[in-house]
């Protein structure tokens, strides 16, 4: 096939050796099946912000780093120095969660290389070596659905160790090896401990494999897990092997409206003293005297 311009500089750089075909088209990279030496890979293309319909809402870019002052003007400012900045980070995010996320043990594709947009990363098969399916393209015994439910949930367990919230985590980005499931697509990513939407976002993705295994398994839809582990994570007593029920209780202990109330009046009586306490200073200081005429 004729090789994508994107993945021309790795195959001169010698990087890639051939492109032998396109595997998927999402919603925010091209991805192409590439021979490298004597191995299979993928090359996962990243789309340009305006052909691509995964938009990089601002929940997901909280609390990322940039590199400097400079960056992160421009890219509030929204220049097209600032926004080449953002898609390099966003870009980025996925590369660097990758090899955290491998390093941790995370069952993700193994990465090599990230070039001018191109992530080159192992090629997840089935046992037959084709390309492994989606969890959308398969159906499961209700057994196999619980056995790969508890590993989904072991695995986002050990992203949140890991300091991680996919974001946005469903059956249509987890791959059935042979050896079980394997997350995949990771550029939202986000860090748990700095981004205020973290707890959601575990809450969805946690979510969306308890009703996706739910289908085979109904009684999967039923659990908490994502209100147990962050419980855990908030304590700092979140562990890879930490043990989980999928039950969580909530406070349900009554809200003290009252006293609440009482706090919020009690805050406004001493803003409102420390007001009238300025401006009886500002009263109480002496006037300038004007010179007299000459």
């Amino acid at each position: 096939m004729k090789t994508p311009k994107r993945i021309e500089p790795l195959i001169e750089d010698g990087l890639v050796d051939e492109v032998l075909r396109p595997l998927m088209s999402g919603k925010e990279a091209a991805v192409y099946v590439v021979r490298c030496g004597n191995q299979v890979r993928c090359a996962k293309v990243y789309k340009e912000a305006n052909k691509r319909s995964f938009r990089q809402a601002a929940e997901y870019q909280e609390g990322r780093k940039v590199r400097n002052s400079r960056q992160a003007r421009a890219m509030a400012k929204g220049s097209k120095y600032g926004r080449k900045e953002a898609e390099d980070a966003w870009q980025n995010a996925e590369v660097a969660a990758l090899f955290r996320l491998a390093g941790a043990g995370v069952r993700v594709p193994k990465p090599y290389d990230f070039q001018d947009g191109v992530l080159l990363m192992e090629l997840v098969t089935d046992a037959d070596g084709n390309a492994a399916p989606r969890l959308n393209d398969v159906y499961l015994e209700a057994d196999q659905a619980r056995d790969y439910h508890r590993f989904v949930i072991s695995q986002i367990v050990l992203m949140l160790c890991s300091g991680l919230v996919h974001g946005d985590l469903s059956e249509f980005n987890v791959l059935l090896g042979p050896d079980g499931p394997v997350i995949i697509d990771l550029p939202q990513a986000v860090d748990a401990a700095a981004n205020n939407h973290a707890f959601s976002m575990l809450q969805r993705d946690v979510s969306n494999m308890a009703h996706y295994f739910g289908r085979f398994a109904p009684e999967l839809k039923a659990t908490r897990y994502a209100q147990e582990m962050w419980a855990l994570y908030e304590a700092g007593e979140l562990r890879p092997d930490s043990p989980l029920t999928g039950l969580f209780a909530e406070d349900e202990q009554a809200a003290d409206v009252a006293g609440i109330m009482r706090e919020i009046d009690a805050a406004r009586l001493d803003d409102a003293r420390r007001r009238e306490a300025r401006a009886e200073a500002e009263q109480a200081q002496p006037q300038a005297q004007e010179p007299p005429p000459p």
